[in-house]
């Protein structure tokens, strides 16, 4: 048998190998039946979509698109993705077994680079948002720590950093599971910010000149282009969720129809949040709201230190779901490995997503590195 039939026998062992330990792994997990039920599923989901950092922006997104095309693209984003979310919930059994990670589900229907291709677009959505919601993090620290310290030295880079150590910290915590009762706290703090800066927004926009606020887009028709664009990407990451399968595996049966309910209480704090909170920033300000509406609010100024650290409480859970993700993705792989070289091209990636965590500054060199 010749040098390179040999490698051909190989590479296919090496793949049979794979798909019997991804089996093999499958079996293990499906005895493990999940423990919580709807009202845990609901933390989770409202936790890891419900960010102030994601739908803070919206009275800027609807001032971008004007009162028809703002509302109309918010409530229309709102009912899709939480029919999306009620489809995904649906498939728990797809092809008689249980799917238990997106990968899993992407595999079951697209077959093998449905696998890697979910597995790649979870990744990069997991990590963006785990950079963008750090940096909100650490601007509601700065502003709580610039408002008792106006002359203070510490800059937006300490506090990312501060913000970091303490979810290093918070991932002692083993699993999405374990993190029920901090997302639940999350869960109140999302209310808590979004009553807090819909009170203090109303406040602001009764005591202001109401004939000098205009709901009308400014700018040229290039410029009005640009910024629609930019207010429907704000509107659609406001909705991101890279985890409703992994969150389902963690509810106990009936699963299918407990992630129903969970689903539809999670959203239901979402219309509560999301809704009047774009709409009342947008009336209040017009089309001068700033893209994150705290920057539009004036006094009370406690009042604004509160929603800030509502925002941090949020983020923590938030961020540390996604990083849950991320280790048992990393745990998976190093179980069941496809290439000789990639145990190192997965240390590597855990060393990137520390050192973007870290050094925010660098992440957009690291993204495109």
């Amino acid at each position: 048998m010749s040098l390179n039939s040999t490698g051909k026998v190989d590479e296919e062992e090496r793949r049979e190998d794979v798909a019997l330990a991804a089996v093999e792994r499958q079996d293990s997990r499906e005895v493990d039946e999940g423990k919580g039920t709807w009202k845990h599923a609901a933390f989770h989901v409202a936790t890891t979509i419900a960010t102030p950092a994601a739908y803070a922006p919206l009275p800027f997104a609807l001032a971008s698109l004007g009162w028809p095309l703002g509302v109309s693209s918010l409530v229309g984003a709102t009912l899709a993705t939480w029919y999306s979310s009620l489809l995904i919930a649906s498939l728990w059994r797809w092809n008689g077994k249980k799917q238990i990670t997106y990968r899993h589900l992407g595999e079951s229907i697209f077959g093998f680079w449905g696998y890697w291709s979910v597995a790649f677009f979870q990744q990069v959505a997991s990590l963006g948002n785990n950079i963008a919601i750090q940096i909100a993090a650490g601007s509601s620290l700065k502003a709580v720590y610039k408002h008792y310290h106006k002359e203070g030295t510490l800059t937006l880079q300490h506090f990312i950093i501060f913000f970091g150590a303490f979810e290093l910290f918070l991932s002692q915590l083993p699993d999405i599971h374990s993190l029920r009762w901090v997302n639940a706290l999350c869960t109140f703090s999302t209310i808590g910010f979004a009553g807090t800066t819909i009170g203090v927004t109303l406040y602001n926009g009764e005591n202001m000149d109401r004939k000098s606020v205009s709901y009308s887009v400014q700018g040229s028709s290039s410029l009005k282009r640009f910024k629609a664009f930019n207010a429907l990407g704000a509107i659609a990451f406001s909705f991101g969720d890279a985890m409703l399968p992994e969150i389902q595996n963690t509810v106990k049966e009936p699963a299918k129809k407990n992630m129903y309910k969970g689903v539809s209480a999670a959203y239901t704090v979402i219309i509560l949040t999301y809704w009047q909170l774009a709409f009342c920033g947008y009336w209040a300000f017009g089309s001068e709201v700033q893209p994150y509406i705290l920057a539009s609010l004036t006094v009370p100024e406690w009042t604004i230190v509160m929603a800030n650290l509502f925002a941090v409480i949020q983020i923590s859970g938030c961020y540390q779901a996604n990083v849950c993700l991320l280790r048992e993705q990393h745990a998976a792989e190093q179980d069941c490995q496809l290439f000789p070289s990639q145990k190192l091209l997965n240390s590597a990636g855990v060393h990137l997503h520390l050192h973007c965590s870290y050094h925010p500054h660098c992440c957009s060199d690291a993204l495109f590195w």
